[in-house]
């Protein structure tokens, strides 16, 4: 209970080395997949951008930016590239429905996010903080496209890292604002 009552994101572009390393990647990917998942669709798949392959893909973000927003200033296009270069590791969760499966697509959709928070949670678990973005690049066409395949949708960028910076609570909901209890009439 410790490990949920204490897991609270991190600001991305805070976030220092290290990040996990292969076998931490893992054990949190392998976490990441034990999702509630009726029909055993798997639909969910995860995209690992290595360190090394960081810059390219914030140089593709910048080319598909401009493309779809011509008009963009220099500084939105440097936030661009340096989105996809924030803290050490970047998974990519992505939603992958069956809609030829009589599994409804709400639920589909409800295992991708599981997927995605079940991820930052084991990433708590493994000692980091984690930071899931959406923004311009989650809801791109041509970012899609680049990270996966038709039909795809972008649940989320799950950053990963070590804290540079305190990690801040943020408010919370009262239970008694978000808690009801059904009664029969």
């Amino acid at each position: 209970m410790s490990l949920l009552l204490t897991r609270r994101s991190g600001k991305a572009r805070d976030m220092v080395a290290p990040g996990p390393d292969a076998a931490q990647l893992r054990r949190i990917l392998t976490a990441a997949a034990r999702v509630p998942d009726h029909g055993k669709l798997a639909p969910w798949r995860f995209v690992v951008v290595p360190e090394g392959e960081r810059a390219a893909l914030a140089e593709a973000f910048d080319a598909i930016y401009v493309a779809e927003k011509p008009e963009a200033g220099r500084l939105e296009r440097e936030a661009i590239r340096e989105f996809a270069r924030q803290a050490p590791a970047l998974v990519v969760v992505l939603h992958r429905p069956a809609p030829e499966s009589h599994i409804p697509l709400a639920e589909q959709t409800a295992s991708a996010a599981a997927a995605a928070m079940t991820l930052a949670h084991a990433a708590h678990a493994e000692g980091f903080v984690s930071c899931w973005l959406t923004g311009w690049a989650a809801y791109s066409e041509g970012v899609t496209q680049l990270l996966g395949e038709a039909g795809d949708r972008i649940v989320g960028f799950l950053f990963l890292g070590t804290p540079g910076k305190p990690v801040e609570e943020r408010p919370r909901p009262d239970l008694d604002d978000v808690v009801s209890v059904w009664r029969s009439a």
